[in-house]
């Protein structure tokens, strides 16, 4: 029904006559970055244009599932994404202009509008059609500011990729970002883009996604006996810095008497890929911070889980841990709130602008102590989840509707193909 659904939209879409604008993303994972492509990619579709999402690598087993509704394509995945585990921004740079190639010169497509994102070096390929074609760049936060440069070979190495993605960014005919914080960082970093002024495009929430799917059993998940949930919904990588979830709920344990917190349990949940090296370290790391903290018992590791559990899981849990620092925006507190869960989120980035401090939920310091002192709020204070879930799913109403995200986005694809 699903498909057929799909199906009839687009050829309603075609019918209308809507421009036909065509996603490049480097590869159709599940995250944050994911969660916007689709999001708007279904966003267009709804208002009569014609979508396709271009990408090197796609695997509806590890994708969002709204992406089978969708028309996807790939092309470039045989080239690497690593040379022996190095040079991945290198690769990502050849595979997305290797991809701007075939999707210009070998696929026989014809379109309007380019929306491309998190790997610009395929701009400047995209500016060689036939005639001349727009092009929308959605900046999630600049690629430069999320690597380390402890050598000199990776300084050196870093150099010209940093240039080239300064260049080609400042190449797009619209540059987007997810919040305030982003649009501040990308002023800061792109020096010679100092007369560009990016227009800031909250990511939505799909609501129809939360009421619609079924909820699994959480008691599949996590042992009945528990009756203070927590859940951590992040990707295994270690700028996520999930060891602090971790370290907050040790330090939770001296916070609780016996009988609380043999009733306290905490769940991982997260993107996992194993064809990615850090996923699969990361995961042993968390699994072994959490051995040498004592708390295995207390701990639920949960790896690429579907829309059921996910929506299981924040139907149940008390609060949503969101640890990440300067994160750009973060789709995760959005949903949280949604469903009437609160957040314990880092004071810095994404969070401060979706978040209220006291009232949808709580910004922290990065600190075990700190996190730990509010979670003890929860448990002790039966009440707080319900005010503070009503708040928040209010906000996420007014503020980062699906409606609002679709306009918006619309208005800019209709101004770049007048």
């Amino acid at each position: 029904m699903a498909a057929a659904d799909a199906g009839r939209k687009t050829r309603e879409g075609e019918e209308r006559g809507g421009p036909a604008v065509f996603f490049l993303h480097p590869d159709l994972g599940i995250g944050g970055a994911e969660r916007l492509v689709v999001d708007a990619a279904l966003a267009l579709r709804s208002r009569g244009c014609r979508v396709q999402i271009w990408t090197p690598r796609y695997d509806p087993a590890r994708c969002f599932s709204e992406t089978r509704q969708l028309d996807v394509r790939t092309a470039g995945g045989w080239l690497p994404r690593s040379i022996l585990g190095r040079g991945h921004a290198l690769c990502a740079a050849l595979r997305m202009v290797w991809l701007a190639l075939h999707v210009l010169l070998l696929s026989g497509e014809e379109f309007d509008v380019f929306f491309c994102d998190q790997v610009s070096a395929c701009i400047p390929i995209l500016r060689l059609a036939r005639t001349h074609k727009k092009v929308l760049f959605y900046c999630h936060f600049p690629d430069q500011l999320l690597t380390e440069r402890k050598s000199f070979i990776k300084r050196i190495y870093r150099k010209p990729l940093d240039w080239l993605e300064e260049y080609t960014t400042g190449m797009a005919d619209c540059i987007l970002v997810n919040s305030c914080f982003t649009a501040n960082v990308f002023k800061e970093t792109f020096k010679t883009l100092s007369h560009v002024n990016p227009d800031v495009l909250y990511p939505s929430l799909n609501f129809s996604r939360f009421d619609t799917v079924f909820s699994a059993d959480a008691a599949s998940i996590v042992p009945n006996s528990k009756k203070f949930l927590f859940l951590s919904i992040n990707r295994y990588e270690r700028k996520k810095d999930l060891v602090l979830v971790l370290k907050a709920l040790h330090d939770l344990r001296g916070r609780l008497n016996a009988q609380e917190w043999s009733e306290v349990h905490m769940v991982l949940a997260g993107g996992y890929d194993e064809a990615v090296q850090e996923n699969v370290e990361y995961y042993e790391e968390l699994k072994a911070v959490a051995a040498k903290l004592n708390i295995v018992e207390q701990v639920t590791f949960l790896r690429s889980f579907s829309d059921e559990q996910k929506i299981a899981l924040l139907s149940s849990c008390l609060c949503v841990l969101y640890t990440p620092s300067n994160e750009h925006f973060g789709i995760v507190p959005l949903e949280a709130m949604y469903m009437k869960c609160p957040v314990i989120a880092v004071n810095s980035g994404g969070p401060l602008e979706s978040i209220v401090n006291n009232e949808t939920g709580f910004l922290c310091d990065p600190l075990p102590t700190q996190f730990s002192e509010v979670m003890e709020k929860f448990v002790k204070d039966p009440a707080l989840k319900k005010r503070m879930g009503t708040a928040g799913r209010t906000r996420v109403l007014e503020k980062f509707s699906s409606q609002a995200f679709t306009e918006k986005l619309y208005q800019h694809i209709c101004s770049l193909t007048q």
